[in-house]
């Protein structure tokens, strides 16, 4: 296992078992995590703590996916941050649209756990 420790990940989703089962995966490859349920409340823990990779879903409430991705891009404090949406909207329009807005990927729900985690590894490179 690589080493993750002082790297954070935000989760960004409104779905408790969705957030729950992340928030245990990424726990247990060793990353501190923070969660949001909504637009403002991510912002609001990015300003207290700024996360290495988001992991956020496009429709919650408060602000959606791709507003809160711009607002990480257009902000230069947060300018390495890395960010996957994470969403149940899977067709091609949707995923240039996250692409456009500044994700770093996008990843469909249902997903794998393990494609997951091999993807927050791959983008927060060999010390991640």
């Amino acid at each position: 296992m690589t080493d993750t420790t002082g790297r954070r990940v935000l989760i960004v989703d409104d779905e408790p078992n969705i957030v729950w089962s992340l928030e245990f995966l990424m726990k247990k490859e060793g990353y501190t995590v923070l969660t949001a349920t909504d637009g403002e409340d991510a912002l609001a823990q990015m300003r207290e703590a700024t996360p290495d990779l988001v992991l956020l879903d496009i429709n919650i409430p408060k602000g959606n996916g791709y507003e809160i991705c711009q607002a990480i891009r257009t902000n230069p404090t947060w300018e390495g941050i890395r960010v996957v949406m994470l969403t149940a909207k899977g067709r091609d329009v949707d995923r240039e649209k996250g692409i456009a807005v500044g994700a770093d990927d996008y990843v469909t729900k249902p997903f794998s756990t393990h494609e997951v985690v091999a993807l927050i590894r791959r983008l927060l490179g060999p010390d991640g």
